[in-house]
């Protein structure tokens, strides 16, 4: 997951293969609750780990659930309807998510109980007067500790005695379906004889409260129906586990994957997107996105649990939507339309403007930025295509929302090739951790960025380009363990750097199973950075590098190291030699004697006795060495930023890096 200020996406070219999709938010918060208020233990397969769910998951711990994870399983041991008795006031933190705050409130409200509900700023922006009106219609006493209409709450135990379920229950349709999923929800906690919700108005994103309706049926609550106006909770109605329930793949996250289907033309001979994990028979309502695309032109097949998804229509034709069938995923839709043949229309959305910001505002500010001309009302977006001229690069903020991310990652696959800025990815945690390295893992980019940190030993541009790479959200190349870890390699098969055994050394080095992890070299699993930092390895790594077949079969595997978002690497000839396109060369330099005290103070700390002269010494030595040496020779590329640290901070030197990379960037500082 990436936890980086902003996500650079370069320009995708295309892509192809098959994406595994987390569980479904909706299905996953519904399906913990009612675990929690059956009587039994239900086993949950697939559920979605992300930011919403792991906040309900600490709220029914705290109201005393029993909760045991297992692999891909969780069980929990619900509550039977019932909380143990408790005096003191129990206080919730939900975050910023409206699948547990909103039924939450509903079902503590009949549990009885103190309780204080609250999250991030943004909840306390999004209305929850509907449901509360509603609920204070039964009896139940529910204060506002904030402005009114809004959280957060304080819940107050009622008896149900004193509640007056006779009389239908009213709720207005028009704001958010969530509400009367609440009502749903909790109800049979109190339903000792009929209770009756009745809906105002035109009920919107109905297929949510199929969602509802199905998932009460599971647990043993058959609600009577009529129409969308009337819902009926039989008497006597309690929750019951089904033992084992699997969630379904979520469809609003397969929008993404449906929409690049549609737009990506195939890479490396495959062609078109295998999403797993949901099919065209799933119970969530954005799964009728699947019409829209295809509307707009997208070839789609669907078999059990599995959608392929390809270019059809190109370019994509434009649409005049009522949305309201499929509030979340739409807002993919908006951004299908920029590359359509017309204006496309989005209508009876309103409920847009009610989640986790207004997002009829911020996809319009949102895609202005890109050069779409938009238009905007209470309730619908209008979006104009945008002709290949038109794109412009631009830095999307995401105003906190996961969906507005992951819509915007789209664009990048735009005709004119220009990059676009994701500002705060780690938002997309909240229904899709992993959205972007499944992204990543599908896509073909143009061209992959590649920053090169080069210079002469102990410069310090490991530590420099190792915490560039963690700022930027790239991956990490540090070649000159390459060659300390084929040093080692050769020692551990009894073989020497010279000419004799250099076709031997070549082929160890060309099959090294490397990785760098977490400032860790891994060879085979093993972790041997320290192995590979002692002295005698560095010797070792200067002997190897300078044998012709070793440097060939490495030059390969560093390549390889070049994937999406981009790469940072740092040794003595990526700008000159391996990645001579880098798009920002730096060759970092520092004094012979500030080198030496800086590795004096490195061997010292970790017991190894050593002198300032001796090293002075050696890394001069080492300095002429890689200087001279006939193949790939220590200097800096022609267009390298020179960077002398030797009175800097690391973290003033990064600050240069980091400059120096947002001047080669069309986009205005984040």
């Amino acid at each position: 997951m990436f936890s980086t200020t902003f996500l650079d996406l370069p320009p995708l070219a295309g892509a192809a293969g098959t994406v595994r999709l987390p569980g479904s938010k909706s299905i996953s918060n519904r399906v913990l609750l009612l675990a929690a208020l059956a009587s039994g233990t239900t086993t949950i397969h697939d559920l979605l780990d992300s930011d919403d769910t792991r906040v309900m998951l600490d709220a029914l711990r705290a109201l005393g659930c029993g909760i045991d994870p297992d692999g891909n399983t969780l069980r929990i041991t619900g509550l039977g309807g019932q909380l143990k008795p408790s005096e003191t006031l129990l206080p919730l933190f939900l975050g910023n998510a409206g699948t547990a705050m909103r039924p939450l409130t509903a079902a503590l409200s009949l549990l009885g109980g103190e309780f204080e509900l609250s999250g991030v700023p943004r909840m306390h922006e999004r209305p929850i007067g509907d449901l509360v009106d509603a609920l204070t219609q039964l009896g139940c006493r529910i204060d506002y500790l904030g402005n009114p209409g809004y959280p957060p709450l304080r819940i107050h135990p009622v008896p149900h005695g004193d509640l007056a379920l006779d009389a239908p229950i009213r709720v207005r349709g028009d704001v958010s379906s969530q509400f009367l999923t609440a009502l749903l929800l909790a109800l049979p906690l109190a339903a000792a004889g009929d209770i009756v919700i009745e809906v105002v108005g035109e009920l919107i994103s109905k297929p949510y409260i199929e969602i509802t309706l199905n998932l009460l049926a599971r647990f043993g609550i058959q609600v009577r129906r009529d129409g969308w106006e009337r819902f009926t909770i039989p008497a006597g109605s309690s929750y019951s586990s089904p033992g084992d329930i699997h969630v379904e793949a979520d469809a609003s996250s397969a929008s993404y994957f449906i929409a690049l289907g549609a737009i990506a033309t195939g890479v490396s001979g495959k062609d078109g997107i295998r999403i797993e994990g949901v099919g065209a028979d799933s119970i969530q309502g954005d799964i009728r996105f699947i019409d829209a695309a295809r509307q707009m032109g997208a070839q789609v097949d669907s078999g059990p649990n599995w959608l392929e998804v390809r270019r059809g229509a190109w370019p994509l034709k434009a649409i005049d939507l009522d949305a309201n069938h499929i509030p979340d995923a739409a807002m993919t839709l908006a951004v299908m339309a920029l590359y359509a043949d017309g204006p496309s229309t989005l209508r009876n959305i309103a409920s847009w403007r009610v989640k986790e910001t207004d997002r009829i505002d911020a996809m319009a500010n949102e895609l202005k930025k890109l050069g779409a001309a938009v238009e905007a009302g209470p309730d619908f977006i209008r979006v104009h295509p945008l002709a290949q001229a038109g794109w412009c690069p631009a830095s999307i903020h995401t105003y906190d929302d996961h969906r507005v991310a992951m819509c915007f990652s789209l664009a990048a696959f735009n005709p004119a090739g220009v990059p676009v800025r994701i500002l705060d990815p780690h938002c997309v945690a909240k229904t899709f951790p992993d959205y972007f390295e499944t992204l990543f893992s599908v896509a073909e980019a143009a061209e992959v960025p590649v920053i090169c940190i080069d210079g002469p030993t102990a410069s310090g541009k490991g530590t420099l380009a190792a915490e560039v790479a963690r700022l930027l959200g790239y991956h990490y190349l540090d070649s000159g363990s390459l060659y300390r870890v084929t040093g080692l390699a050769m020692r551990r098969a009894g073989l020497s750097a010279d000419a004799q055994h250099e076709t031997q050394i070549a082929a160890l080095a060309a099959a090294l199973p490397l990785q760098f992890t977490e400032g860790k070299v891994l060879l085979a699993g093993e972790d041997v950075s320290d192995d590979i930092r002692t002295e005698a390895a560095g010797m070792d790594a200067s002997r190897v590098s300078t044998l012709p077949a070793v440097r060939e079969a490495l030059l390969a595997l560093q390549q390889r190291f070049r994937q999406l978002p981009g790469l940072v690497a740092d040794g003595r000839d990526m700008g000159t030699v391996i990645f001579p396109d880098a798009t920002l060369k730096v060759f970092l330099t520092a004094s012979a004697a500030q080198r030496a005290e800086r590795r004096h103070k490195q061997l010292i700390s970790k017991g190894i006795s050593t002198t300032l002269d001796s090293l002075r010494s050696d890394l001069e030595a080492r300095d002429a060495r890689d200087s001279s040496r006939s193949v790939a020779p220590l200097k800096p590329a022609q267009d390298a930023r020179h960077l002398d640290n030797s009175q800097l901070s690391i973290e003033q030197s990064i600050d240069q890096v980091l400059d120096w990379w947002q001047q080669v960037q069309p986009f205005k500082p984040a």
